[in-house]
């Protein structure tokens, strides 16, 4: 594909000329970010303290149901990349199963249109369980988390499951601009046991974490006020791939699974991850690669 052009921002550099430059750039030539919410509960100031200690970025924040006027691809000009921490699509009841309901269909047409454009998105945490009604939107993230018993690529499949406030170490693997330079870290956070769609997905990190039905909580159970359970419920072993890149029609795609709170928020490996995926999403190198793939 041709090279993506960032027509807002004259200033706006490839990533490779980025990561060999000076990291105090001036303010017209950070990458303008905008980060969406909702569906889910999070400690906002720790949060988005991740955000604002970058000095790479512009950053905005905008929630659901507002958010979705901004996925029309006009408005979304303005923005590099969105970075998404939302899980629309899903009302929870207290003690009682969720229920869930489809996207508007505007927006449907707005985001694969973004997608169509090349518009980067940074994918985080619990926004896989997103959109439940639309099997449309697992395949943009390459996973699939669900609450409910259901289908995911057409084949029955258990509610997924979680595990809380594990220790565990993430490796990252060589070979792309995201993972340049990290070495292990150890994170406290929360994991998912849940499909990963590894057919279409280049891996970017690995957990040493057993994934295994016996190491995690059904989610389902969960939500109907049983909280760390699992009797009766069972699940085939995991990926232990918990970060990677894939391309959306001309978009970069990339998904974290680990950033469930406050102690990885402020984690310096969790920060350095997160800032560079943005980074790659906004280059011009990740928009030619989605391109060819």
């Amino acid at each position: 594909g041709g090279r993506r052009i960032n027509k807002k921002n004259k200033y706006h550099r490839s990533g490779r000329e980025r990561r060999n430059g000076s990291t105090a750039w001036p303010a017209r030539d950070r990458d303008n970010v905008l980060v969406v919410t909702r569906g889910h509960p999070f400690d906002r100031n720790a949060f988005f303290s991740a955000f604002e200690s970058n000095g790479e970025i512009e950053w905005s924040h905008a929630e659901h149901p507002a958010a979705q006027l901004l996925f029309a691809p006009e408005a979304a000009a303005r923005f590099d990349c969105f970075v998404l921490y939302d899980m629309p699509g899903i009302n929870f009841r207290a003690g009682d199963a969720p229920t869930f309901f489809d996207p508007p269909e505007d927006y449907k047409r707005s985001l694969l249109a973004l997608l169509d454009t090349g518009h980067p998105f940074v994918i985080l945490h619990h926004a896989c369980a997103a959109w439940p009604t639309w099997p449309e939107w697992s395949e943009i993230v390459g996973s699939h988390f669900l609450y409910q018993p259901g289908q995911s690529r057409g084949e029955p499949q258990p509610d997924s499951g979680y595990v809380l406030d594990v220790e565990h170490t993430v490796t990252p693997l060589a070979g792309h601009p995201i993972t340049e330079g990290l070495e292990p870290f150890t994170l406290v956070d929360e994991l998912y046991l849940a499909p990963v769609f590894e057919d279409s997905v280049t891996p970017l990190f690995v957990s040493d974490f057993d994934f295994v039905d016996a190491n995690f909580s059904s989610a389902d159970l969960a939500v109907r006020g049983q909280l760390n359970a699992s009797d009766g419920w069972s699940h085939p072993p995991g990926s232990n791939l918990v970060g990677w890149v894939k391309s959306a029609r001309n978009s970069p795609i990339v998904y974290l699974q680990f950033g469930d709170g406050p102690s990885t928020y402020s984690d310096p490996n969790y920060r350095r991850v997160l800032a560079n995926a943005i980074r790659w999403a906004c280059s011009d190198e990740a928009g030619e690669w989605a391109r060819a793939n």
